[in-house]
């Protein structure tokens, strides 16, 4: 198989229906000296995840009903972020069981998603 077949054989397999978990942090949550979200980043690469996306929000409600919003005064921000990971439940599910100890505080859902395009320049 030549390699831009190969390469978009492999761009298929994450089209059709998959799960996207979110997981919702703040921005100072940390796992072992580094910020939670880049710990989970590096996470996702290491498996192979079909893809993880970091929002950064404007303001947010936490777990304790506290809003986190951004203060232009204020030295250290609390701010809400959201770690997007989308790929088969299966796989989802296995990240999640593995990592979620590193998840002190948060919330973590689980929705449907069809992926109806998934294109890299690298492609052609």
């Amino acid at each position: 198989m030549e390699a831009a077949d190969e390469r978009m054989h492999k761009m298929k397999r994450y089209l059709g229906r998959k799960k996207v978990m979110r997981i919702y942090l703040d921005n100072s949550d940390t796992y072992q000296g580094l910020p939670l979200w880049q710990s989970l980043m590096r996470k996702v690469q290491e498996e192979g995840l079909a893809g993880a996306t970091l929002y950064k929000a404007a303001a947010g409600i936490g777990a304790q009903t506290e809003l986190h919003t951004f203060e232009i005064w204020s030295l250290s921000q609390k701010m809400p972020i959201v770690l997007e990971i989308i790929d088969d439940e299966e796989k989802i599910l296995e990240f999640l069981r593995k990592y979620d100890g590193m998840i002190g505080e948060g919330m973590v859902t689980l929705a449907e998603v069809e992926v109806l395009r998934y294109k890299s320049v690298s492609n052609y």
